[in-house]
């Protein structure tokens, strides 16, 4: 709530916050001089965060740092931003000790901003993209993360899970979804010339209307003919209802669709479709993907009443008792988005494959999907797990995105030793460069920017190592003579010092330690050696003050 009018905060007495799904707080403001990179969360306007962060500071006073317990499973999960924020609330007294406060003080320690070749969001070419890539220092970084940070993953709980079998399906397009292609390029490049008005076309619109062509271009205009080669009649092909056994579970206007089948052992196929998510009933096109997916499996032989969305359950009563259908096998297709079948849906028991229609953009969001099937309590051995893509269209971009996202998380969030840096991907995020590379119609220009700018990249190093050269000639002809004469002198002043100190007869007391002789400081003779020491230093500060460039007898 924007402010407390009744009882605040403080007065409720609350010495322990526990926040679960804590990623859920990850955009907090990051204030920088950095500008134009991907990857920085900059956002001002989450209320959220900023009110969770004075908790946290709030409760560290009044604690000594014990007072908050963070619980997620994907700290990680968009951006190299999110680890320093989870670090910020959690670890506010350790940044400042160790100059890490500020968020362009952390990153200058472990990160690298590098410009390399991305897919245009359209999908029809490249442009030079600016973010951050590189990681560095990993094991440090690491190390203070785990001061507070208590990382689990898989392979040490030992959990009893299915094996998982990733397929890629890949959709060549239809002569329509390469001229819809074609006019969204057109459409970009208008908007990069600035002859377009922002209120009539954006990026923005560039990238929906990209994702649902991907999808099926009757979301964009549903008197297209259906083509028999997209996604989603291979999707419903991939789909087995000639066994009787088999339940199948439909979702449509979400982003999943799961199948289910039932041979006293129901297993369960769920198909995401995040693309076609529709949040608001004004904003729900005449043509349904879900209505689509549900017609074709219906005339297929699958009865109405075992179809499902996840949208029908209204509340969380509907929507426990709907789970409960999935899990007994009552419902054989369940159809919706990642956001409404991810944390608390509890559906596991049969299922047996997960079919994935588009790419979300964050790598937690394909995880969650994964994760309604790949976890405990799944009766099935082996699931598996089918990915969609269209050839040539704006899945692309959107597995590239995934990609790029995924390097860091997965890099860190391993129960393993990190390595020094990273760049390179995971098994996890392979499976999405595989997406990525199926996509691209032309391989040969991603490769020549790719080796433009390498050559630029050499091309820097070059002229770094010369300048490198010609500043240790001018150190080696200049500032190291210089530098050698004046140790010289030093050292010569230090031996005089020694020789003067030697001839002084030092007297021991009983326990051997040194007696203090008194000292005379401008004609004052002080036996003891606090208020000598006192008198010497103030006698000091006046000289200074009165001949800082000469020299000043003081005792």
């Amino acid at each position: 709530m924007p402010k407390d009018d009744t009882v605040t905060f403080e007065e409720l007495g609350i010495d322990k916050l526990i926040l679960d799904e804590a990623h859920e707080f990850k955009n907090l403001l990051i204030t920088t001089k950095l500008r134009n990179i991907s990857g920085i969360s900059t956002n001002s306007d989450v209320k959220k965060t900023a009110d969770l962060l004075m908790k946290c500071r709030y409760l560290d006073e009044l604690t000594g740092g014990k007072g908050i317990i963070f619980a997620t499973g994907t700290p990680v999960s968009n951006s190299i931003s999110e680890i320093y924020t989870m670090m910020k609330y959690l670890q506010s007294d350790l940044l400042n000790e160790k100059g890490l406060k500020h968020f362009d003080a952390w990153a200058a320690n472990f990160a690298d901003i590098v410009t390399e070749p991305q897919l245009t969001p359209e999908g029809t070419g490249y442009q030079q993209k600016t973010r951050f890539a590189h990681f560095n220092n990993l094991p440090e970084l690491m190390s203070l993360f785990k001061e507070t940070a208590d990382i689990k993953t898989s392979d040490q709980l030992g959990l009893k899970i299915p094996e998982c079998e990733l397929e890629t399906v890949v959709a060549k397009p239809s002569d329509i979804q390469k001229a819809i292609m074609e006019q969204i390029g057109e459409r970009a490049e208008r908007i990069r010339c600035g002859s377009v008005n922002p209120k009539q076309d954006n990026m923005l619109n560039i990238v929906n209307d990209g994702k649902k062509n991907g999808l099926d271009p009757r979301i964009l205009n549903p008197d297209l003919p259906d083509f028999e080669g997209s996604k989603v009649n291979l999707c419903v092909k991939n789909i087995d209802t000639d066994d009787e056994f088999i339940i199948v579970s439909n979702d449509t206007g979400f982003d999943a669709i799961v199948k289910f089948w039932n041979n006293r052992n129901k297993n369960i196929r769920r198909i995401s479709n995040a693309g076609c998510t529709q949040e608001k009933q004004s904003d729900i096109p005449s043509f349904s993907v879900y209505d689509d997916i549900k017609d074709k499996l219906i005339k297929s032989g699958v009865p109405e009443n075992e179809i499902a969305f996840i949208h029908d359950a209204k509340s969380e009563t509907e929507k426990d008792k709907l789970f409960a259908k999935v899990r007994s096998g009552e419902i054989r297709i369940l159809m919706g988005s990642t956001k409404k079948m991810g944390a608390g849906t509890n559906v596991q028991d049969r299922l047996i494959a997960s079919h994935d229609l588009d790419a979300p953009y964050r790598p937690s969001d394909m995880e969650q999907r994964r994760g309604r099937m790949v976890r405990q309590g799944n009766m099935n051995e082996k699931v598996h797990l089918y990915r969609y893509v269209t050839e040539g269209t704006f899945d692309s971009y959107s597995y590239q995105i995934l990609e790029n996202k995924q390097a860091f998380g997965s890099q860190i969030m391993t129960s393993k030793s990190p390595v020094r840096s990273c760049d390179d991907v995971d098994d996890v995020q392979m499976s999405f460069a595989t997406a990525k590379a199926l996509c691209v119609n032309n391989p040969l220009i991603k490769e020549r920017m790719e080796l433009e700018n390498s050559l630029n990249t050499l091309k820097m190093l070059k002229a770094s190592h010369m300048n490198m050269q010609y500043t240790l000639q001018d150190k080696v002809a200049k500032e190291l003579p210089a530098m050698i004469s004046a140790q010289e002198y030093h050292l010569e002043c230090m031996k005089k010092d020694k020789q003067k100190a030697d001839s002084y007869v030092l007297k021991l007391d009983e326990d051997g330690k040194p007696i203090f002789q008194g000292v005379t400081v401008r004609g004052t003779y002080y036996a003891e050696k606090e208020a000598g020491g006192s008198a010497l230093h103030d006698a000091v500060k006046e000289a200074v003050a009165k001949n800082i460039s000469g020299k000043t007898p003081v005792g």
